[in-house]
């Protein structure tokens, strides 16, 4: 139950702000504090803020729907979003300047969902896998 939960909010939040991402370049370097300068850095926003994300989104949806997506998807967000929270923490702590919300705010939804699909996974292995 922990484990689609986890697995729809994910699959709802990287879609919707993926595609809004990859619509609007602008949107999440204005979060970030980010200049679009070039061609290149629209293209590279849109790839990783909207492409990516969306991508990202579209395997947590498989991983909610499919019995055997379910772990792997899982594993997914436990490895990149977790990884993405410790990188996150560990630049925010040798940041110069001081950090605004969405920083604080991204990093408290990636350390949530990577700690509760731990959570679900650790209890997924516990069960045998269902058809």
């Amino acid at each position: 139950m922990l484990g689609k939960f986890v697995l729809w909010v994910s699959a709802l939040s990287f879609i919707s702000y993926g595609l809004a991402c990859l619509l609007d370049p602008s949107l999440p370097a204005g979060y970030a504090g980010l200049a679009i300068e070039n061609g290149d850095g629209f293209a590279e926003i849109g790839a990783m803020y909207g492409g990516l994300q969306t991508g990202f989104g579209l395997l947590c949806l498989l991983g909610a729907l499919r019995a055997e997506a379910y772990r792997p998807a899982l594993l997914m967000i436990v490895v990149v979003i977790g990884f993405l929270a410790v990188a996150r923490l560990y630049s925010a702590l040798v940041a110069a300047e001081a950090l605004g919300g969405y920083t604080w705010g991204a990093m408290g939804y990636e350390f949530a969902t990577a700690i509760l699909a731990a959570l679900a996974l650790r209890g997924a292995a516990a069960k045998p896998a269902t058809p």
